[in-house]
């Protein structure tokens, strides 16, 4: 289904964005991927099945994010797919949230998205289109108390992208948002029991998601199946808060 484009996912050294990875690579997407930890981003790629490089990126940081592009420009020859997946938390209420638990966390998901968002939309525009797929989560549209950060930027990419969907779609551009709800990685199976509990009782599928149930709907977006999608959000929550 990817067969000769090129894909570039930040936060993908493992989680939902390892997962995304692992699932275009399968599909024949030559694979860029963005972490910060570099280590970790090039032993990702190198367990990938299909040709990839892995490098170190801080998405805070545009020129970051212009390396990681130019990368899958010069290496692979294209950039036909943007996944922008970084990803951190600092939950805390906001009697407690210090201001720079805050700023980290918008400044993470939502200046990050949209950095990759403005700087992959840019090379795709002058060759003809592509697919820029943008992370948010369940709790931008309910909210959950300790994450009046999390849940503002992740919010803020959606209205993010459908604006930037309106602006690029007449170029071939087009931007869409995954919202995961419960998936099991390894941050989520780390939260207390009773957390977990109360969330699975929220959930009509009564199981939580596997990462690879995000990357399958990150494939619909990235393929040509959703050619006539654009600035349209998928929750991926097994029904939870529908």
């Amino acid at each position: 289904m990817l067969a000769g484009r090129t894909a570039v996912i930040t936060g993908a050294a493992q989680g939902i964005g390892l997962a995304i990875a692992r699932t275009f690579a399968d599909h024949g997407a030559r694979i860029v991927i963005g972490d910060l930890d570099e280590t970790r981003a090039k032993d990702a790629a190198a367990s990938l099945a299909t040709e990839a490089v892995g490098m170190a990126c801080n998405v805070v940081s545009s020129a970051d994010i212009e390396r990681l592009l130019d990368s899958a420009v010069s290496v692979f020859g294209s950039l036909d797919i943007m996944v922008n997946n970084a990803g951190i938390t600092r939950d805390a209420t906001m009697r407690k949230m210090s201001e720079e638990q805050f700023d980290d966390v918008i400044d993470v998901h939502l200046r990050g998205c949209w950095n990759g968002t403005r700087l992959a939309a840019g090379i795709m525009r002058e060759n003809g289109g592509g697919s820029i797929i943008n992370l948010s989560s369940i709790s931008a549209k309910v909210g959950f108390i300790g994450q009046t950060n999390y849940s503002a930027a992740k919010a803020g990419i959606v209205g993010l992208s459908k604006a930037a969907a309106k602006e690029v779609a007449h170029l071939g551009v087009r931007v869409n948002v995954i919202q995961p709800g419960l998936i099991r990685t390894a941050m989520t199976e780390a939260m207390p029991k009773k957390a977990w509990d109360q969330k699975m009782a929220e959930i009509p599928m009564q199981r939580a998601g596997d990462p690879e149930e995000v990357a399958s709907v990150a494939l619909f977006y990235a393929s040509d199946l959703s050619s006539y999608m654009t600035g349209t959000v998928a929750e991926v929550t097994g029904g939870r808060y529908m």
